[in-house]
């Protein structure tokens, strides 16, 4: 009797799917005015067993159908002002907008901690350059937007990444790495504080077919420039998305 298929085997198929249509990547991808942007918040609070994250879940349609992610969406007129330089503060201001519209919950665009960026490969029919942002979380009632979400939960972020290592849910790549990054801390203040000192992470992704499966890298990977890539190099920035557990690699060449 064949098995039924679980969350994770959907998001494998639609990954396998999406990255084929993966085109070389070139200097200006990253900067591509062309490209819509979207903003993403990671709301954070303390918990007994440490910083849990909100997560909320998608409808089984539309975009990122089924799974699971950080409330947040594409920038609007509205988010533009007269003499914003550059994507982050519109994107600051979607952040927050968005969190109220999909959540309720309330935040202040000058709160937000800017985590990454993220550019997905040049070719996919659904390219949107995403920024991240970690706030803390205040007190509120969580009210979903019934056609934006069907589930919330606070969770630790150990606890989302078993989940999907069990295949329970439906993740994306961004989000994954996300909560692998933000999974030790043992207090969302040193959550936020370790954010803003490490800076922006710039994740301008190419997608490979490996043998174990789609694989997506990022500039510190020393495959991410093909043959140019030094010969010696032991670099890796990476995640391998064949099957689960979804493999991360993120090494650095020795001194």
């Amino acid at each position: 009797m064949p098995q039924s298929k679980t969350p994770a085997d959907s998001t494998f198929a639609a990954l396998a799917a999406t990255l084929g249509d993966a085109l070389p990547r070139q200097p200006e991808d990253a900067s591509d005015p062309t490209t819509p942007v979207a903003a993403t918040v990671v709301m954070v609070r303390d918990s007994d067993d440490g910083p849990e994250i909100l997560l909320i879940e998608r409808p089984d349609r539309g975009s990122f159908a089924g799974a699971w992610v950080f409330p947040g969406g594409k920038l609007e007129t509205g988010d533009h002002r007269a003499g914003d330089e550059g994507e982050e503060l519109p994107a600051r201001r979607a952040g927050t907008r968005e969190t109220f519209e999909e959540t309720g919950l309330i935040v202040d665009p000058a709160s937000l901690v800017a985590l990454s960026t993220w550019d997905p490969p040049p070719g996919l029919p659904l390219r949107i350059r995403t920024w991240f942002f970690v706030a803390h979380a205040h007190e509120g009632t969580i009210t979903l937007a019934a056609d934006e979400a069907v589930a919330s939960a606070w969770l630790r972020p150990l606890e989302m990444l078993e989940r999907h290592r069990n295949g329970e849910v439906t993740l994306y790549p961004p989000t994954w790495i996300t909560l692998h990054t933000l999974a030790h801390h043992p207090d969302a203040n040193s959550l936020v504080t370790a954010t803003r000192l490490a800076g922006v992470q710039q994740f301008e992704t190419i997608a490979r077919r490996g043998d174990d499966g789609p694989i997506m890298l990022w500039q510190e990977d020393a495959e991410y420039h093909g043959d140019a890539a030094p010969a010696a190099s032991r670099a890796r920035h990476r995640i391998t998305l064949g099957a689960l557990p979804w493999v991360y690699t993120r090494e650095v060449d020795e001194a």
